[in-house]
């Protein structure tokens, strides 16, 4: 078989893509948790999402 290598440039964009993606669907399943309390009666709460919209301007993570 003969293989052809991907020039490092051409790449860039597919993994700040990748990267991107990946940082969306976390912040999607932040967002759409709920309140739980598990075993033990151990609680772990809903993130409040103006505090987490705050925090991703903080750090330009949005431009809203």
């Amino acid at each position: 078989r003969q293989r052809q290598m991907c020039i490092r440039d051409s790449m860039n964009p597919f993994l700040k893509a990748t990267a991107q993606a990946t940082e969306e669907a976390i912040i999607n399943a932040l967002v759409s948790a709920n309140t739980m309390i598990g075993i033990n009666n151990n609680t772990v709460y809903k993130l409040p999402h103006d505090e987490l919209k705050n925090i991703l301007k903080k750090y330009n993570r949005i431009n809203e």
